[in-house]
C-alpha cells in the first residue's frame, strides 16, 4: 500500500474513531449526566407480593439503581399492593412505589392532608383485571359469581378495590352475594386448583408471574368484563374514572387464551414518591427507569411499555420536580 492511501486510511479511522466518541459522548449525556457524582444514601420501595408484577419490577429496577447510583442503599419492602403502598409513601414509610391510579386517587379522596405530599415520578405501564375461574366452570359472567366463593385480593390492596367495584357494578353486595375471601396472586391460583375457591381477581401486568406458573399445572380460562360494566363503575365515584374498557392481548398467556382476546379493564400504573424527596435523586432515579425499560423489559413484559412519551401523565398526581427536571433535559 502507497504512503498515500496509508496516511488517508488512517485519517478515516482517525475520523471514525472521533465520530464514534461524540455518538458516545451525547448518548452518555443522555443516559447520565457528566462531571456529577451520583446520589448516595438511602431509599425504601414498597413493591408488592412475590408473585406479582410489582415486586419482579421493583427487583430489577433495584438491580439497575445499583448500576447507576452504587452508593445509592435501596431496600425493597413488600406489601399487599397499591392501596398500601399509596399510604406508605404518603405517611414516610416509603420512599417510592409503584400503585395504580385509581388507589391514588381514592386515597387522595380520603386523606387530602397527606396526599397533598404524592408527587409522580412516571407513569409505567397498564394493569389488566383479570377474572380467573377453572376451564369447565359455569361462570360465564360477573353476575354468575352470585353465591360463589370468590378471592377478591388482599385487603390494602389495588385487586381488592377494583374487585368489590366490578361486582357492584354487575348487581352484586360483595358481603352479602359471594363468599369473599382475601386471597392474592400469591395464594389465589393454588386455592383455585384445590378447588377451595370458584374464583379469584387479579389486577396486575401481564403475564403475571403467578398466572404464566398456574397455567403450566392446571387449566382455566378468563371471565370477561365488558365495556357495560366499566361504564357503570364510572358511576360509582371520581376515582373510577380512571378505568377503561379494553381488551387484554392475546399473546398475555398463549396457552390458555388460544389466540383470543378477553374483554377487560385497565388502569394505568404510576411510579411515585413525595415531595420531600431529593430533586437531584430523583432525576437520577427518572433517568434509570427510562434508560432501563428495555433491559428490565426483557424479563417484566408490562416494563416494555414504557415510553418516554407518555411517562409525563402521572395524573392524579402533579410531577416530582426532580422527574420534571429529567423529561425537560430530554425533551426535542
Amino acid at each position: 500500500m502507497s504512503p498515500l492511501f496509508s496516511r488517508i486510511g488512517r485519517r478515516r479511522a482517525l475520523q471514525g474513531t472521533a465520530a464514534g466518541v461524540v455518538v458516545l459522548g451525547l448518548l452518555l449525556w443522555w443516559l447520565l449526566p457528566l462531571g456529577e457524582d451520583p446520589p448516595s444514601g438511602s431509599i425504601t420501595f414498597s413493591t408488592g407480593t412475590t408473585s406479582g408484577v410489582y415486586y419482579e419490577y421493583g427487583s430489577r429496577l433495584r438491580a439497575e439503581l445499583a448500576r447507576d447510583m452504587p452508593d445509592l442503599d435501596v431496600k425493597l419492602s413488600t406489601s399487599n399492593g397499591s392501596q398500601e403502598n399509596v399510604a406508605r409513601v404518603a405517611t414516610g414509610e416509603a420512599d417510592f412505589t409503584i400503585a395504580a391510579a385509581d388507589a391514588v386517587e381514592t386515597y387522595e379522596r380520603q386523606h387530602p392532608g397527606s396526599a397533598a405530599r404524592l408527587r409522580g415520578v412516571a407513569r409505567l405501564y397498564d394493569d389488566y383485571v383479570q377474572l380467573v375461574v377453572p376451564r369447565d366452570s359455569d361462570v360465564r359472567s360477573v353476575a354468575d359469581l352470585r353465591g360463589r366463593t370468590v378471592a377478591t385480593g388482599l385487603p390494602r390492596s389495588g385487586v381488592r378495590l377494583i374487585a368489590e367495584r366490578v361486582l357492584k357494578a354487575a348487581g352484586l353486595d360483595p358481603a352479602k352475594d359471594i363468599t369473599a375471601v382475601s386471597q392474592g396472586i400469591d395464594t389465589g391460583p393454588e386455592q383455585l386448583k384445590k378447588g377451595k375457591i370458584d374464583a379469584f381477581f387479579w389486577s396486575g401486568g401481564v403475564p403475571t408471574a403467578g398466572l404464566e406458573k398456574l397455567a403450566d399445572t392446571f387449566t382455566f380460562r378468563f371471565v370477561p368484563i365488558g365495556p357495560d360494566l366499566v361504564a357503570k363503575m364510572h358511576d360509582q365515584d371520581d376515582s373510577t374514572g380512571f378505568y377503561r374498557a379494553t381488551n387484554m392481548p392475546e399473546s398475555a398467556y398463549p396457552t390458555i387464551q388460544n389466540g383470543s382476546t378477553v374483554a377487560t379493564i385497565a388502569v394505568s400504573n404510576l411510579l411515585m414518591t413525595r415531595t420531600d424527596m431529593a430533586p437531584r435523586l430523583t432525576e437520577w432515579l427518572t433517568r434509570t427507569v427510562i434508560k432501563s425499560r428495555d433491559g428490565i423489559g426483557a424479563h417484566v413484559h408490562s416494563a416494555q411499555l414504557v415510553d418516554l412519551r407518555t411517562a409525563i401523565y402521572t395524573d392524579p398526581l402533579k410531577l416530582h420536580e426532580g422527574a420534571r427536571r429529567y423529561y425537560r433535559s430530554v425533551k426535542p
